[in-house]
């Protein structure tokens, strides 16, 4: 039996141009002569569809597609087979009302085969709101040339059900044991599993586990693409029932192979990509679906010179090409030489817009006005918030006017501790790197400036000869520029001792003794803890933030704003 796998990048919604998408992998799959094509989860709708799938005209639609697709397939492409994601409407008076299901096209019609068991209610993952969970495993027998195959098939967190490797604690229901009395030939498992940090090693290692398990082969077929805050890497893959690897698809795009189960293939691994250099290849993807499937073709950056704002600019440039970035510095006179220096001469390693806009004139007639009508002195943090709404202010209406995406160039520490100005510095239709703390943030930029990242660079048409954020942006020691010899570490630790907190904090959920015996102290603790609650108001007004780790400050942080403190 051959298989197809379309590793496919959906517009979520697009039921439509969805469907056309996988009707040409059908016109492919069908020159490869292949018996079953296999798409990801919910792979008509994209995933996550969220409340969209609470639209009846959506739902209906799907089923008018689905006949469509069914009729035309057979009539180009034969008896060729092609599994489907998508929401199944349940008949009855209870909600929700879908089962998040896989439809098998075949012979001019469809029909459900699979319907999901675990239903994640984790991190981003809201699937009880809009599915009910099935209570029986799925398997399908399919005829080829006289031999019958058995496919068990699992709908991806039906797959996650090993807590030694996924550390989420047991299930009520386990697909992959009650398939192991059903003499499966073959394992699938069809996913919208998005990228986090380390995800690739833990997909591995819990595929390989199950094909073990098992004793059969597993094909894993995972959506690509980004949509919204999630980055979809794909790396889709086949492994054998010894749990090797036999076939990988390419990472953070579009990709197809072909693969007969009478196949012995061997797997190189010569070509694996560095953990740090996917974060820099999720981040691209994730500005590039989130400008084209947004509707914008230009973005637009506030570079002050600073290494926040610089790795943004690389990140935009490598997504959406250097003549499509416009890059505005705005100095007031507490900016220093330098930083405006290293502005220019990053633009110029990028072949990129500068635009330069002083708002020294524009400060003193807001202090002059607040003094004149209301005898008021803007000093301090006060000062220092007006200069960065009056930066966000000008980004904005240029945005505006030029019909640019706003990039927002807050890392994870500042958002984190609310080191941020509200309609100021948070201003933006996307945060790039809001989900990278500072430490991460020079980690990803001295590699962006070795040699390890030639090739990546190559790829996205940057610069490889030299070094593109430079020693001047990259060994600064990091200031907002809002006041005289203004640095970070004046209202805060040094981000070393910061991030460790804020991990512990964040990611790791350790209370005050567990970080004491990380050997910080309490008065440390409390403080951070302290400027984390007290900044929850401005991250529930920030802009979308791309998720890479396993706690983004987005929408898989659900903190209420008015708590104790």
């Amino acid at each position: 039996m051959k298989f197809f796998l379309a590793q496919l990048n959906p517009v979520v919604g697009d039921l439509d141009g969805n469907a056309k998408k996988i009707l040409n992998i059908a016109d492919k799959a069908y020159s490869n002569s292949a018996d079953m094509v296999l798409t990801p989860e919910l792979s008509l709708w994209g995933y996550p569809a969220k409340d969209l799938l609470f639209k009846k005209n959506l739902i209906e639609r799907q089923f008018t597609i689905l006949e469509q697709l069914s009729i035309s397939i057979y009539k180009k492409y034969g008896d060729l087979s092609i599994t489907i994601g998508i929401a199944e409407k349940i008949d009855d008076s209870f909600f929700p009302n879908l089962y998040n299901s896989v439809v098998l096209i075949e012979n001019g019609k469809w029909k459900t085969i699979a319907r999901k068991i675990i239903l994640p209610t984790y991190e981003v993952f809201d699937e009880k709101r809009y599915f009910r969970s099935e209570d029986r495993v799925s398997v399908i027998s399919k005829k080829i040339k006289n031999k019958s195959i058995n496919l068990g098939i699992t709908i991806c967190e039906d797959l996650w059900v090993n807590e030694n490797i996924e550390g989420r604690g047991i299930h009520k229901k386990n697909p992959i044991s009650e398939l192991k009395s059903k003499n499966i030939d073959l394992l699938l498992n069809l996913s919208a599993s998005p990228y986090t940090f380390k995800k690739f090693n833990l997909r591995n290692r819990i595929s390989s586990f199950a094909s073990q398990y098992l004793q059969v082969p597993l094909i894993y077929i995972n959506q690509v693409g980004a949509n919204d805050d999630l980055i979809f890497d794909g790396n889709s893959f086949i492994i054998d029932k010894n749990g090797l690897k036999i076939k990988q698809l390419k990472s953070f795009s579009e990709d197809t192979c072909s693969w007969d189960m009478n196949e012995n293939l061997s797997f190189s691994n010569e070509n694996k990509s560095s953990e740090i250099s996917s974060v820099f290849d999720a981040l691209v993807l994730g500005v590039k679906d989130y400008a084209k499937k947004c509707g914008f073709k230009s973005a637009l950056i506030g570079l002050s010179g600073g290494i926040d704002s610089a790795l943004v600019a690389v990140i935009a440039t490598a997504a959406l090409g250097s003549e499509n970035i416009f890059c505005v510095s705005m100095p007031s006179k507490w900016s220093s030489e330098h930083s405006k220096i290293d502005a220019k001469d990053l633009v110029d390693r990028l072949n990129i817009s500068l635009k330069t806009i002083s708002i020294e004139n524009i400060m003193s007639s807001f202090e002059d006005s607040f003094i004149e009508s209301l005898n008021f002195n803007a000093e301090g943090i006060t000062n220092q918030n007006i200069q960065s709404r009056i930066r966000g202010t000008l980004l904005m209406a240029l945005a505006n006017q030029e019909k640019h995406l706003l990039l927002s160039t807050g890392n994870k520490s500042e958002l984190a501790v609310g080191y941020c100005t509200l309609y100021g510095d948070m201003n933006g239709g996307l945060s790039v790197i809001g989900d990278l703390y500072k430490t991460n943030v020079f980690k990803l930029c001295s590699w962006l400036d070795s040699k390890d990242s030639v090739e990546s660079r190559k790829t996205y048409n940057l610069n490889s000869r030299i070094k593109i954020i430079g020693d001047p942006i990259l060994k600064k020691p990091p200031s907002a520029e809002l006041g005289p010899d203004q640095l970070d570490t004046d209202s805060l630790p040094p981000y070393s001792l910061l991030d460790k907190i804020l991990k512990g904090i964040i990611e790791e959920k350790k209370d005050i003794q567990l970080l004491e015996q990380d050997g910080h102290t309490k008065e440390q603790i409390l403080k951070i803890i302290s400027l984390i609650n007290k900044a929850e108001f401005k991250r529930r007004q920030a802009p979308p933030i791309l998720k890479l780790s396993s706690q983004s400050l987005g929408n898989d942080w659900r903190v209420p704003i008015a708590i104790y403190h």
